[in-house]
């Protein structure tokens, strides 16, 4: 995939080489969309080595590229840039010989262990449509790294304890009168998260009866708490059963999701590690206790603040716990990076974080990095767990697959498939539809979810994508056969086709710039352009029709380049893509 930045390179290399300049390192970089050109070549350097303008020196270069490397068709000066365009047949051989050796991307040049923390959901009650967007970017983001030759462990930490899963076990044991999933048919994160509810509605009540924060059932919460960390043998039994059932619960809504975990940590065993920490940074100096006995740490010299790592009852809190796991995931895989996927909430959480692992002196402080997101909302507002008024994860995925239904037996494409695979359709082009809308979008970016819209078979959407690459293959199947490399080399590509070969070309970049800036949306992005292109050009251009031999393989042959990138790329989102539609 290099061998345009190398012909280009060395072009110019050798233009500077006749004018005594062998010190300057070309820099090649992508022509921008908005201009005519396939790479551009940064003249600046160039002409302040040669001391002439930029303008001056950008004619004449592009000049002498045209005259001596024959890839090199024109070139269009712009300020200090020179931008070039390679010719059909540079194209042509491009899609018939590079494309097939390379593949569309690139590798990394020292390989990397790296950790990517995802999910990291509470006990306390089902995952939501935060969660579903945290899952996808953590499990997509690790499939690009992967992708590039890097080591990658997936990890979940589950926070399987604390005041929040002590409400929950509360209202089960005041309200519950011994009920189970099994015994109200309701799956095991949804059973427990009712009770959430429960505690919250009653806790609101007893507010306004009793005007305090501190109600009866508030107390009993505390209570709990401090009884399971003291490992009260009433209480740890009611704990691990209501925990059993959300993680029942968890595994199936990961399965459905399409998301894995390498490793799964539990906040219930790693506090204690980090609990051990802290105590030995305070014997240390490093650290130091107040009056009442909580524990403190002055990050001031950070640029930070005042953090509280132990209470004065000696409970945790959620720094502690990260300061166990992350010594914890340092002995298990020794990484390069660790990588917290956690919206945007809790940027300075990980500031303190990463200080407080410096100020210990662990090696593995550096390696912290936090990958934030935004938020999502719906055109209904914000979504609030205690109220009950979360978009259930599995929800949302029962109704994405119930409109690729609706959509789908509307336009009616799937008479000739069996129930099955009607089935199996829905649910790939439903989760298709679900994962675009949310990895589409800059992680950074706060979006606005609607279902009705990620769906659109017509739209900026996964389904559209999909539905191009069925295509696709239905022509490939009809051809009843693969394309002949030797008879496609007998044609010479048109303006439309040269314009595709360089979308297919331009994968290496996105993909390149994914992994830099730990984003799927490059490639979702780039999914879209591409099923948008080939839509066009296959509307002017007959394959199966085509008037010869060479034309006809020629076209196979840049069909099956598009399927492929559009697998690749959209594969990387976790996107499933059908051959029938």
């Amino acid at each position: 995939m290099q061998r345009f930045h190398d012909l280009l390179s060395e072009g110019v290399r050798r233009f500077l080489a006749d004018k005594g300049v062998t010190d300057v390192r070309p820099i090649i970089q992508y022509t921008r969309p908005d201009f005519e050109g396939d790479l551009t070549v940064v003249v600046f350097p160039l002409a302040k080595a040669l001391r002439q303008r930029p303008d001056a020196v950008g004619a004449v270069l592009g000049e002498w590229l045209v005259q001596t490397v024959p890839a090199v068709e024109r070139y269009e000066v712009v300020k200090g840039f020179v931008n070039i365009s390679f010719s059909a047949e540079a194209w042509r051989r491009f899609l018939l010989e590079a494309l097939p050796a390379a593949g569309f991307f690139p590798r990394a040049e020292r390989a990397e262990r790296i950790v990517i923390e995802y999910s990291s959901p509470n006990t306390n009650k089902p995952q939501h449509l935060g969660h579903i967007r945290n899952n996808l970017l953590g499990w997509s983001v690790a499939a690009i790294l992967q992708r590039y030759g890097h080591e990658v462990y997936k990890v979940n930490l589950i926070n399987d304890r604390g005041i929040h899963i002590a409400q929950s076990m509360v209202a089960w044991m005041q309200f519950g009168g011994g009920a189970t999933p099994e015994s109200t048919g309701k799956k095991g994160d949804h059973f427990v998260g009712d009770y959430y509810v429960r505690f919250a509605k009653a806790h609101k009540q007893q507010q306004a009866e009793g005007g305090s924060e501190e109600t009866p059932i508030m107390q009993a919460a505390r209570a709990v708490l401090r009884r399971w960390e003291a490992g009260d043998l009433h209480i740890r039994p009611v704990w691990l059963k209501m925990n059993s059932w959300v993680l029942d619960g968890f595994a199936e809504t990961y399965g459905r999701m399409g998301v894995d975990f390498d490793k799964t940590y539990f906040e219930s065993e790693t506090y204690l590690v980090g609990k051990q920490h802290v105590m030995e940074g305070l014997r240390q100096g490093l650290f130091h206790r107040k009056e009442d006995g909580s524990i403190w740490a002055d990050l001031t010299a950070e640029g930070l603040d005042q953090k509280l790592l132990l209470r004065s009852d000696g409970t945790t809190v959620y720094i502690t716990q990260d300061i166990g796991t992350a010594a914890l995931r340092y002995f298990d895989f020794q990484m390069d990076r660790s990588i917290y996927v956690v919206g945007d909430e809790q940027q300075y959480h990980f500031k303190v974080l990463k200080a407080l692992l410096q100020k210990m002196g662990a090696p593995y402080a550096d390696a912290v990095h936090h990958l934030s997101y935004g938020m999502v909302d719906l055109p209904t507002g914000k979504m609030k767990s205690r109220e009950g008024t979360v978009v259930d994860a599995d929800e949302l995925m029962d109704e994405m697959v119930a409109q690729a239904r609706r959509l789908s037996e509307e336009l009616g494409k799937v008479d000739a498939l069996s129930a099955e695979e009607r089935e199996r359709l829905y649910h790939i082009i439903g989760m298709g539809a679900l994962k675009y809308h949310i990895l589409r979008n800059d992680p950074q970016r706060r979006i606005l979810f609607d279902p009705a819209e990620s769906i659109d078979f017509f739209g900026v959407t996964g389904p559209f994508i999909q539905y191009a690459h069925a295509r696709i293959h239905s022509i490939l199947r009809k051809a009843s056969g693969a394309a002949r490399p030797e008879t496609a080399a007998g044609y010479a590509p048109d303006g439309a086709e040269v314009a595709l070969i360089r979308q297919l070309y331009r994968l290496y970049d996105v993909f390149a710039n994914a992994v830099e800036n730990l984003s799927p949306a490059p490639l979702a992005q780039y999914a879209y352009q591409l099923a948008h292109q080939f839509n066009a050009y296959y509307h002017d251009h007959p394959v199966l029709k085509a008037e010869s031999e060479p034309v006809l393989h020629f076209r196979l042959l840049l069909l099956e380049r598009v399927a492929e990138a559009l697998r690749e790329s959209m594969g990387l989102l976790g996107i499933e893509m059908p051959e029938r539609m």
